[in-house]
């Protein structure tokens, strides 16, 4: 069976994913575990790795199903029909997930380069590097053209 991504409503990715699950739909909302910082403390949470996107596993036929869903906005499409994603690209996510990149150095690098992505779940993948702060670093990537940010790593 095909996966499909659909577009939810803002912060409703993982509720979204829970209720596809109980309506019998295979679902995968991919999360992080992020440091976030408020004025009086630091905690860890878990956050969705692509906003606003899960991913669905269906038979073209029922694809109408989702719709059932509250949360849900409507399919990604690309070139005039839903997007698929491959099964091995749904696998190297999950297994991308599972390492987590535990830090970078930033040096000899500027606004404009082509960066490869060593670990993690973009692993193997390449981004232009759109912006560098002190402790991150904002990439575009080229696949996908999606804008992420590697955070170095913070200790609670």
């Amino acid at each position: 069976m095909p996966w499909y991504v659909i577009y939810t409503k803002p912060r409703n990715e993982k509720k979204v994913a829970e209720r596809l699950k109980l309506a019998g739909i295979t679902a995968f909302c991919p999360m992080i575990n992020m440091v976030k910082q408020w004025s009086d403390r630091k905690k860890k949470v878990q956050v969705p790795l692509l906003n606003s996107y899960v991913f669905v596993q269906l038979e073209e036929k029922n694809r109408e199903a989702v719709f059932q869903i509250s949360g849900v906005v409507r399919y990604l499409f690309w070139l005039g029909k839903p997007a698929v994603v491959r099964e091995d690209e749904i696998d190297a996510l999950k297994n991308g997930l599972k390492d987590t990149m535990a830090s970078f150095e930033v040096k000899d690098i500027k606004v404009g380069d082509l960066l490869p992505i060593p670990s993690g779940p973009f692993q193997g993948k390449e981004g232009i590097i759109k912006q560098i702060n002190k402790n991150s670093l904002q990439l575009v990537l080229t696949e996908l053209g999606v804008l992420i940010t590697l955070h170095k790593e913070d200790k609670l």
